[in-house]
């Protein structure tokens, strides 16, 4: 009688998935369905001229200029460029924005007497402080690192002080009434249970590295994809702007990929 109720579970559950599988299927084939009929009705409209190809582009224009960048080697530059400064500026926030949230957690005094000031730099337009950036880090990559880290920096810390300070009390109590010390609370509890927190801070400061990376390349830059924006607006060579977008959009999704994946394997829902 039990090996049949087994038997049933086992099959009933195998359907289940087989669902959810076939659910994944349609999602996914909606999504690349929804793409190719927009980037059609785009090329349809610049090929019928309903509205005028130099202000739009299309797609084939895109992929023709992509395809000249890529034949001078200028493309594999500018994406290289863009893409350290990314990354370098994504890894640098992400890293001193936890360390400092956690720094705040520890001490309730340092929070109390910080919060407020990491309120107000959160708030404040970090491309106002573009000229001051240039004037300490000079006119190379230093200065868009550094942009990239102001506009991610702050961000993070306050997805992960939320995080951490969202930890059951009533565990904590529980820890610390058995005399757990504040690092054993931290490292059993406090850092376990902010996991979905930090994968959601990731996929906040994914998009915060790219606003920051570009807007850095506005301001001061002689390579990267945001220099090749700035440059095809003011010669009005917008399949150039376009294209430069596009390819932005590809590196922003290749970058969201393994935080995705990672909240797949880590996050139990």
């Amino acid at each position: 009688m039990k090996k049949k109720a087994i038997a049933a579970v086992s099959a009933e559950h195998k359907r289940y998935l087989k669902k959810l599988r076939r659910e994944d299927g349609v999602v996914h084939a909606a999504r690349i369905g929804l793409l190719l009929l927009l980037l059609g009705l785009w090329e349809l409209v610049a090929a019928m001229q309903w509205v005028d190809p130099f202000i739009i582009s299309s797609p084939s224009r895109i992929a023709r200029t992509i395809g000249e960048l890529a034949a001078d080697g200028s493309l594999f530059y500018h994406v290289g460029t863009t893409l350290w400064e990314t990354l370098a500026g994504f890894a640098i926030a992400v890293g001193l924005g936890t360390g400092i949230a956690l720094a705040l957690w520890w001490s309730e005094r340092a929070r109390r007497v910080l919060e407020p000031y990491i309120v107000v730099l959160n708030s404040l337009p970090k491309i106002a402080l573009g000229p001051v950036i240039i004037i300490w880090f000079g006119t190379g990559s230093a200065s868009i690192v550094f942009m990239t880290v102001l506009v991610g920096i702050i961000v993070a810390t306050l997805n992960m002080l939320s995080g951490f300070l969202a930890a059951d009390k009533n565990k904590i109590l529980l820890l610390t009434s058995m005399g757990a010390n504040k690092w054993q609370i931290l490292t059993k509890l406090v850092l376990p249970s902010s996991l979905p927190d930090f994968i959601g801070m990731l996929k906040v400061c994914v998009g915060m590295a790219w606003i920051g990376s570009i807007m850095g390349e506005y301001i001061v830059s002689k390579a990267g994809l945001g220099y090749l924006i700035v440059y095809g607006g003011q010669v009005f060579r917008l399949d150039l702007v376009m294209a430069a977008t596009f390819i932005l959009c590809l590196l922003a999704a290749g970058m969201y990929a393994p935080v995705a994946l990672a909240e797949r394997l880590l996050v139990k829902k």
